[in-house]
C-alpha cells in the first residue's frame, strides 16, 4: 500500500493579495490611490480595485472622499483590540524573563500596575546561592523600588500619607522623589539602590500598550555585592530592549533603546 502524505498546504492568491494591500496602506505615512497601491504591491490595476471595494465593505479599509484615496479602517481596531484581550501578558513576557536571568544571572520580575502601586504577577528566580527573591502578589513599595518609580512616571499617585522610610537610601522627600521620577520618566527606565532593602539594588522598565498606556512593568533586581554600578549598567540596555519587544508584543510601540548605557547606582555601590 502507497505511503500516504499530508495534503500541501494551500494558499488562497486573493486572501495573500488583500494583506499585501493592507500591509501597503500600514507601511505609508498618508493615504494611497489604487494606482500607488497596484505598484507597490505588484497587483494590476483592476484587481487591486476589486480587493479595495472587498476591503471597504468590511471596514477594513476606508475611502477618502475628497481625495478617492484609501487608509486603514477602523475595523481592524476592534479585530486588534479583539485579539490583545486574549493575549496572556504573563505568557509572552516569561520567555524575556528568563533571557534576562540568563544573561544576568538576577532575578526577573513581572509587575501589573494597579490603583497605588504595582503588584508582582510573574518572576524568573536566579540560580545564584544568594539571590534576591520575588514573590508572587507582592506589592511595590511605590516610592522606594525601582518597579514604583516607573509606576509614578508613568500616571501613578502617592498615597496621601508621610513616605515611610525602609532603609537610610529611601527617598521620604515629596519633592526629591518627584525629581527621581522626572528623571526615571525621560530617560525611560527606574532604579532603586538599597532603598527598599539595603543589600537589594534594582532595575525597572514601562511595558507599553496600543494607546501609550502603562500596561506592565519588568524589573531586574539583586544582591547589591553583585548587582552594583558596574553590572547594573551593564543590564540597562537590554531591559529596555526586553520590555520594547513585549510592548510590541501587546500592540504598543517599543521603547527607545539608549545606544550607550548612561550612569547608573551612586558611590555606595
Amino acid at each position: 500500500m502507497p505511503p500516504t502524505h499530508e495534503p500541501a498546504i494551500r494558499h488562497v492568491s486573493s486572501v495573500s493579495r488583500a494583506v499585501a494591500v493592507l500591509e501597503a496602506l500600514a507601511q505609508s505615512s498618508g493615504d494611497l490611490g489604487t494606482n500607488e497601491l497596484a505598484r507597490r504591491t505588484g497587483i494590476n490595476p483592476s484587481s487591486t480595485s476589486r480587493l479595495l471595494a472587498t476591503l471597504a465593505r468590511a471596514g477594513l479599509v476606508s475611502q477618502v472622499t475628497e481625495s478617492g484615496r484609501y487608509r486603514l479602517g477602523l475595523r481592524l481596531v476592534q479585530l486588534g483590540n479583539a485579539a490583545l484581550a486574549r493575549v496572556d501578558l504573563r505568557e509572552l513576557a516569561r520567555p524575556h524573563l528568563r533571557a534576562l536571568v540568563g544573561s544576568t544571572g538576577e532575578t526577573a520580575t513581572l509587575s501589573v500596575p494597579g490603583e497605588h502601586q504595582a503588584i508582582t504577577v510573574d518572576f524568573v528566580q536566579s540560580s545564584s546561592s544568594v539571590l534576591s527573591v520575588a514573590r508572587l502578589g507582592r506589592p511595590s513599595v511605590t516610592h522606594a523600588t525601582a518597579v514604583g518609580k516607573v509606576f509614578l512616571a508613568h500616571g501613578g499617585r502617592l498615597p496621601d500619607e508621610p513616605l515611610a522610610r525602609c532603609t537610610e537610601y529611601t527617598i521620604a522627600d515629596r519633592d526629591a522623589l518627584a525629581a527621581e521620577v522626572a528623571r526615571t520618566r525621560e530617560r525611560g527606565w527606574g532604579q532603586a539602590i538599597g532603598e527598599r532593602e539595603v543589600d537589594v539594588n534594582a532595575l525597572a522598565a514601562p511595558v507599553h500598550g496600543g494607546g501609550g498606556e502603562l500596561v506592565a512593568i519588568l524589573g531586574l533586581q539583586g544582591p547589591s555585592g553583585r548587582f552594583g554600578r558596574r553590572a547594573m549598567r551593564a543590564a540597562v540596555d537590554e531591559l529596555l530592549e526586553r520590555g520594547g519587544e513585549i510592548s510590541s508584543s501587546v500592540g504598543g510601540s517599543r521603547a527607545a533603546v539608549e545606544t550607550a548605557a548612561p550612569a547608573v547606582g551612586s558611590p555606595r555601590t
